[in-house]
């Protein structure tokens, strides 16, 4: 059995006025690329990490399809909320919809054997940046911050709560403990920070997160740190192949 993660699907069955087509060539036929890779690499018998941003589509119900679609591919998965998963509900309702082989973390930990999952969106902090690590591009689907982005340091401090929730859940006898957030939890450089903290104190051993775009490959970019493995997932990052974390 072997665990695998990819953040960062946007996938747009629901909205295709959405499609990433839009950013640039790499997200041509992006959907079609994940999928195959997918399928080459996972197992039935594995598991797959989504650290946030999975569907573009605004509602629970609108999100079902796209739940499917992921549904169809093969392994166990389970996923985290994304800045862009507007569609994201209650844990009752989302319980409701969601197909077998998916699951969430929401204010809770998920099991797997003997490794043990938590984790939470986070949020951007004035702790660390990446402008150095980006090619900058014009975002056409750029709109006007919503309400919820202008108290940046009030939701960052309310996320480590959600995160120290989730990872008070996890199994104490886990041989293996995974957070899953989508924002970077850390700084590219490793410099400790509010949430590495956090995972250092719950014995967390890997970090998967999303997020960052257009990044600058030949910058090197996290690593391990404290005792800790840093993976950046997300799907253009990966050339929309699935990594191998354990």
């Amino acid at each position: 059995m072997q665990i695998w993660a990819m953040a960062d699907l946007h996938l747009a069955q629901s909205v295709p006025s959405k499609n990433m087509a839009v950013f640039g060539p790499e997200w041509q036929g992006y959907m079609d690329k994940m999928a195959s890779s997918w399928r080459e690499l996972v197992r039935p018998e594995d598991l797959i990490l989504l650290p946030g941003d999975i569907s573009w589509a605004m509602k629970l119900e609108e999100a079902k399809i796209d739940l499917q679609w992921i549904d169809a591919l093969p392994g166990t998965k389970v996923m985290i909320r994304g800045n862009h998963d507007y569609w994201w509900s209650s844990a009752k309702k989302m319980s409701e919809v969601f197909p077998p082989s998916v699951h969430f973390i929401h204010n809770t930990a998920f099991h797997w054997n003997d490794i043990a999952i938590g984790g939470t969106r986070l949020w951007d902090t004035p702790e660390y940046n990446f402008n150095g690590y980006v090619h900058f591009q014009e975002n056409p689907k750029a709109r006007p911050a919503a309400k919820e982005e202008e108290g940046g340091e009030a939701i960052f401090e309310r996320e480590l709560e959600r995160l120290k929730m989730s990872l008070r859940q996890m199994s104490l006898s886990a041989k293996v403990k995974i957070a899953m957030v989508h924002y970077p939890p850390i700084s590219a450089g490793l410099q400790p920070s509010r949430t590495s903290a956090i995972l250092e104190e719950f014995g967390i051993q890997i970090c998967v997160f999303g997020h960052l775009h257009y990044l600058k490959k030949e910058k090197p970019l996290f690593g391990e740190a404290r005792g800790i493995k840093y993976h950046l997932t997300a799907a253009d990052y990966l050339d929309f192949r699935p990594i191998r974390i354990l």
